[in-house]
C-alpha cells in the first residue's frame, strides 16, 4: 500500500506525468512494494524554496508505505528517485528533499490492515 506524493517547481506534460508515474511504478520494487496498489500524486508548477531561495528546479517526494523498509532500501531508493528527476527533469539532487514515512495502520476498500 504505497503512496508518492511528488511535488515538483516544474510544468510536466500529461505525456512527461505519465513517464514519472511509470518510474515510480518500478521504482517502489526498491522497497519491497508492488506497482500493484501504488497511488501516485503529481503536483507540478509548485512554488518551492530551499535554503530561503525559490528553486527554478526543484522536487519534494513523500513516499508513505503501509510498514517499514530497511534504512538501506530507503537511501537506494533517494539516489533513484534524485537519478531519475535529474535525468528526465533536470532537476539537481541538490535540489530533491524525500522523506519516507512508514504507516501502521492503511485503510482501503471499507477497512484497515
Amino acid at each position: 500500500m504505497p503512496f508518492i506524493d511528488a511535488k515538483l517547481s516544474v510544468s510536466l506534460s500529461e505525456s512527461e506525468k505519465e513517464e514519472l508515474k511509470d518510474a515510480f511504478g518500478r521504482l517502489i520494487t526498491t522497497l519491497n512494494k508492488s506497482e500493484a496498489y501504488l497511488m501516485v500524486s503529481i503536483d507540478d508548477a509548485k512554488d518551492l524554496w530551499l535554503g530561503g531561495r525559490k528553486l527554478e528546479k526543484g522536487a519534494y517526494i513523500s513516499v508513505s508505505l503501509y510498514g517499514a523498509a530497511p534504512s538501506d532500501l530507503y537511501t537506494k531508493m533517494t539516489g533513484q528517485i534524485c537519478d531519475l528527476l535529474n535525468e528526465k527533469l533536470g532537476i539537481p539532487g541538490n535540489a530533491v528533499y524525500v522523506t519516507y514515512h512508514p504507516v501502521d495502520d492503511w485503510g482501503w476498500n471499507g477497512r484497515n490492515f
